[in-house]
């Protein structure tokens, strides 16, 4: 009963950040799942069986407070499927540990351009409203459905920074469109791992668990996106995709870094992210001085001599 509990916490609370962050559902809950000793594969399987839940809650969710571009739900849902089950049944008997590393790399440069990006200038809007090509989001949704499926999560990770990048959506409908794209990721992949490894891949209890913590939390994270300002998004997302990523490198074989020096890193990727979040809240509040004060101006008639 315990164990039960305490995963549908991580549920509630790792639906709470991907819902309103558009990413680390699949990442936290695969984490936990690994630490008590599950293997990959069926700690993959077991978070995205929830996530056929979860994700078609959130997606309801985003729907409803209007967060939700259903072209590109398709554009980019439907080649994330077919990656999404690839990746899957290539987990079910080939580690995709050397893989971490690279994958990693590649979105700490992305985090950093995000985060530089949001907090300097906000989020651009020369772009908005243009549509997204489908020769950008298939691929992208093969990518990002590969990853989430072998890697036990992904898929807002390297989607979301994806379409932040390009400059082409609201942040809170790039979040609300990655959440509700990712019910195809999960149905896919649950077939990819159902096919590799069976019934007995899966902990049904476990999924029931994350599930329910995830059904509790998914409204709360839509209504959250919908307030939030876009500039203060994207630096949460921006700090949250480094931090995580350079967790990764910092652990990997490729640099294998000692104990004080991972922790004084984390301390000063910490600091920058706090720095970066404040004062990208200090700017919304100044702009939304000024815009207030232009309308207030606005109103004054004119008076005339």
């Amino acid at each position: 009963m315990r164990s039960f509990v305490v995963l549908a916490l991580v549920g509630l609370g790792a639906q709470l950040v991907d819902g309103s962050l558009g990413m680390a559902y699949g990442v936290t809950s695969t984490t936990l799942l690994l630490a008590a000793g599950t293997s990959p594969a069926a700690a993959s399987a077991t978070v995205h069986l929830s996530e056929i839940g979860t994700t078609l809650a959130s997606g309801a969710a985003h729907w409803r407070f209007g967060n939700v571009d259903w072209k590109v739900v398709a554009k980019v849902g439907i080649p994330g499927a077919v990656g999404a089950f690839a990746g899957a049944t290539f987990l079910s008997w080939l580690s995709t540990e050397a893989a971490a590393p690279v994958m990693s790399l590649i979105l700490l440069s992305l985090g950093v351009y995000v985060l530089v990006r949001f907090t300097r200038r906000g989020p651009s809007t020369a772009n908005l409203g243009k549509p997204l090509r489908r020769r950008f989001l298939a691929p992208l949704g093969v990518v990002a459905g590969f990853v989430d499926a072998s890697g036990g999560g992904g898929w807002g990770p390297v989607g979301t920074p994806a379409l932040l990048a390009s400059g082409r959506m609201e942040p809170r409908k790039v979040i609300g469109t990655i959440d509700t794209s990712e019910f195809l990721v999960a149905v896919a992949a649950s077939l990819g791992f159902l096919t590799g490894l069976g019934t007995a891949g899966v902990n049904a209890g476990w999924a029931a668990a994350l599930l329910l913590g995830g059904l509790i939390a998914a409204p709360i994270a839509a209504w959250l996106v919908r307030h939030l300002p876009p500039a203060v998004l994207g630096a949460a997302v921006g700090g949250l995709i480094i931090l995580t990523n350079s967790r990764t490198l910092l652990n990997s074989d490729w640099i294998d870094a000692a104990a004080p020096v991972r922790y004084s890193v984390y301390a000063v990727l910490y600091a920058v992210w706090a720095a970066a979040l404040a004062y990208s809240v200090r700017r919304h509040r100044d702009e939304r001085r000024r815009a207030a004060g232009a309308a207030e101006d606005a109103a004054v008639p004119e008076t005339t001599a």
